[in-house]
């Protein structure tokens, strides 16, 4: 029987690496192996489980039978409790109708790029990043990426960005960025803010703009002195054409829970509430309603993320020593300092190398087959996130990561580089 045809879109839409890797992994857990799986950005609830009076909160909405559909762009007393929530931690001020809610980020960022990108549009996103490509692939605009570089943390800079901005309609960002877990530095999101506004106010009154979707789900978790800057505190005329993606998915470790939310200008909030309601993207209500308390409960929230964000950066310092440490050792692996989020950004350099029974490792899909075989640690190469196939820098994802078994990852991975010539 001849192949079924579907659309285009179906039919030309890359499937993600990451659930085929995830796939890998499964058998070989069933299989009896034992595998540090470091490929999830998502948590171990035992180990993160989320905030108790939160928890309280959804089974008490429940309860209450709030089962129904909820507003169209969220609860009003949601909105309002965001919007209290973020001008008291990060100084933004944004009304209730500037706020739209959904059933997680993902809706979002495709209501976004919908509302915003044509067939043919420019959009421009970093180089690894997030799903920008799919997202790009479903609007069929035009691919520019920008291939950061580990001399900038593998953040896109003004100079990158510089030579693509005539003509574009969406700059992608994310900061803190998945999959590094690395940040926007204030004079290079400065820049950055300089080069869209020159951009929007040399157009024309009939010509569309150039937006930023300003993705920051990870701003609450930065360590040491890193701060957390976006584009609107900065420079406030970005407050035209920027469009935030926020949650509660990566602040409270509650990625199941699905409430994220959009900050923006309310024209462009109102061309992607059209658009979420059709698709009926919308966040449950017992879970709206839970989070509009929870996030009023400034108590809870502050203690909560204190203990959180302690626990999050343990793991990622002492994985980065642990490669550090490695490095000194005369192994080809490396590390970026941890910044924010929940990922440790990581090199693993070994193609060239052989195992003593004289195979080669002669691509980076080698390698990373090779230390799951041995060291029986799961990464997630770069080249899933858009960079070229050959990088030999992963993302390790700490959010199912028991501190007690870094000691043991380490000298695994240790053992499994010793094997090589």
């Amino acid at each position: 029987m001849a192949a079924q045809k579907f659309s285009h879109l179906a039919e030309t839409l890359i499937s993600s690496e990451i659930v085929r890797l995830g796939g890998i992994i499964k058998e070989k857990i069933k299989a009896g192996d034992h595998i540090y799986n470091y490929t999830i950005g998502d948590f171990d609830t035992s180990q993160f489980p989320i905030p108790a009076e939160l928890l309280s909160e959804i089974i008490n909405a429940y309860k209450k039978g709030f089962t129904n559909y909820p507003a169209a762009d969220g609860e009003q007393d949601l909105r309002v409790a965001i919007g209290s929530f973020i001008e008291k931690r990060e100084g933004l001020t944004y009304s209730p109708q500037e706020i739209l809610v959904s059933c997680g980020g993902r809706p979002l960022i495709y209501s976004i790029f919908r509302s915003i990108v044509d067939k043919g549009d420019k959009v421009i996103y970093p180089v690894p990043s997030w799903n920008n490509n799919h997202y790009t692939h479903f609007t069929e605009g035009e691919h520019i990426l920008i291939e950061a570089t580990r001399e900038n943390n593998f953040m896109p800079t003004a100079a990158q960005i510089a030579p693509h901005v005539k003509g574009a309609t969406l700059l992608a960002l994310c900061s803190p960025l998945n999959p590094t877990g690395t940040v926007f530095g204030k004079e290079e999101l400065e820049a950055i803010c300089d080069l869209v506004i020159a951009e929007n106010e040399s157009r024309g009154a009939e010509e569309k703009k150039l937006y930023v979707m300003f993705d920051q789900i990870y701003w609450t978790l930065t360590f040491g002195n890193t701060t957390h800057y976006n584009p609107v505190s900065l420079r406030p005329k970005m407050r035209e054409y920027t469009v935030f993606v926020d949650g509660i998915s990566k602040a409270f470790a509650a990625t199941g829970v699905r409430v994220g939310w959009s900050m923006g200008p309310q024209e462009l909030l109102s061309k992607m509430k059209a658009i979420n309601s059709h698709v009926g993207s919308w966040a449950p209500m017992a879970e709206q309603k839970a989070v509009a308390r929870f996030l009023i409960n400034e108590t809870a929230v502050e203690k909560y993320l204190i203990h959180f964000k302690k626990e999050v950066e343990v793991r990622l310092t002492n994985l980065y020593n642990g490669f550090t440490q490695l490095k000194k050792e005369g192994y080809h692996v490396d590390a970026i300092i941890p910044q924010a989020a929940i990922y440790l950004t990581v090199q693993i350099n070994l193609v060239g190398k052989k195992t003593k029974e004289g195979k080669l490792l002669d691509q980076q899909e080698s390698v990373t087959e090779y230390i799951l075989n041995e060291a029986k640690l799961a990464l997630v190469p770069f080249g899933f996130f858009g960079a070229g196939k050959e990088s030999n820098w992963y993302r390790l994802s700490v959010g199912c990561c028991k501190k007690e078994e870094i000691d043991d990852v380490i000298n695994k991975l240790r053992s499994a580089l010793e094997k090589l010539v």
